[in-house]
């Protein structure tokens, strides 16, 4: 049975919910491969034909046909992660879908998600940026004076992030500040505690590090998404070479006359570790906004990934543990999508943070501020084989196991 596109008195509102819907998907960091499909199917469904391109900055669509046809540009910058609101979005979308309520009922809902407060609040945010600090930084081998240092600077980074983004409208200077400030903390309190202050650097600027962007602007760039993409991974090399440049020259600085202790060897409990692989991806989801009732399957995700990656790793090295791990967390978040018929980002996103190659990028840069040019090539490549293997392993996740919903 043909289409039949909506009368002139009905585009108008259905094409300001297609528009209004396409920008808080992408306001609430929903990729480009994801929102196009999810914004064509629901396009489809009330029967407009459409076209939607997506970059990180804004999007242009196409609605309708013919001498109705009509385009639109949106400049939109693309915001944080928000899971909660990502899943109403999900369930509006789908009720519409399935002629549960009307275009004006969908509206009043997502204008309803949109306007309500935060899944958690301020301190509660604050206190998952230090843990998830504090998690890397065991996960990394730190001592329990890097662990506590890594978190009260995680706690103080994002504090200073929250009020950047409240206050201010300039872009760019947070990011150089921060690593310069972070990093000289980390030398000077060196002088009195056992901490490594390379490894308290890279664990307090673990959230900063644009390595989750780095694996979704590959994953664009290898789905055919070229614009998107490209603009995406242009934007997270600027910003991780501005942290560096910050920290380059606090160490430049510092070199000249602080000569930090070696910290002592403190190796934690065993099962610090494992305290360490819990509540990390559960700080994560705070910090992602995602609803309790989501951290079970969450947690089931991340601790397979951490075995998967671990196991695999040891015999085959890492990138070949990179790949098993993403796999790993494709498959259980397209499980998880299938059986809660729930968006398959929800899991997937806390589950790839710590397997995203930021950190190993960091590592690559500042190996090269200190000289060691051969070890900065080394981590580079490794960096670009871990981002590779990390996008094909979660494109064989869908191939194996399909996620049923595009989000």
């Amino acid at each position: 049975m043909p289409s039949v596109e909506p009368t002139q008195s009905g585009a108008y509102e259905t094409h300001a919910f297609l528009l209004r819907a396409a920008e808080l998907l992408h306001r609430h960091g929903t990729p480009s491969f994801r929102l196009e499909g999810v914004m064509g199917k629901v396009a489809h469904s009330l029967n407009v034909p459409s076209v939607f391109l997506y970059t990180p900055t804004a999007f242009v669509v196409a609605l309708g046909s013919g001498a109705n046809e009509k385009t639109y540009l949106r400049r939109v910058d693309s915001g944080s992660v928000d899971i909660s609101k990502v899943l109403a979005f999900d369930a509006t979308l789908e009720d519409l879908q399935a002629g549960a309520i009307t275009i004006s009922e969908a509206t009043r809902r997502l204008e309803t998600t949109a306007n309500a407060p935060a899944t958690f609040g301020l301190p509660v945010s604050l206190f998952a940026a230090a843990v998830a600090c504090a998690g890397i930084a065991v996960i990394f081998g730190g001592n329990i004076a890097d662990t506590s240092v890594a978190a009260l600077f995680g706690c103080l980074i994002a504090s200073a992030t929250t009020l950047y983004e409240r206050s201010f409208t300039q872009r760019g200077w947070l990011e150089p500040v921060i690593g310069f400030t972070t990093a000289i903390a980390a030398v000077v309190i060196g002088q009195w505690l056992p901490v490594d202050d390379r490894l308290v650097t890279l664990a307090a600027l673990i959230l900063p590090i644009p390595g989750f962007t780095l694996t979704i602007a590959l994953t664009e760039l290898a789905t055919g998404h070229l614009s998107s993409g490209s603009a995406r991974l242009a934007g997270a090399t600027v910003t991780l070479f501005t942290l560096v440049v910050g920290v380059a020259i606090a160490w430049r600085l510092t070199g000249v006359w602080v000569h930090p202790v070696q910290p002592a060897i403190a190796v934690l409990p065993w099962w610090c570790l494992w305290v360490a692989v819990v509540s990390t991806p559960l700080a994560f989801a705070v910090v992602f906004k995602a609803p309790l009732s989501q951290w079970p399957a969450i947690l089931v995700v991340v601790v397979s990934r951490f075995v998967t990656v671990r196991l695999v790793g040891s015999l085959s090295g890492a990138e070949v543990g990179a790949f098993a791990g993403a796999l790993v967390v494709g498959c259980g978040s397209n499980i998880y999508a299938r059986l809660l018929n729930r968006p398959a980002m929800v899991p997937q996103t806390p589950g790839l943070m710590i397997l995203v190659p930021g950190s190993i990028g960091y590592k690559s840069l500042t190996a090269m501020v200190e000289n060691d040019t051969i070890r900065g090539v080394e981590l580079a490549f490794s960096m670009s084989l871990i981002g590779v293997a990390l996008v094909g392993g979660l494109l064989l996740a869908n191939q194996i196991i399909s996620p049923k919903r595009i989000l």
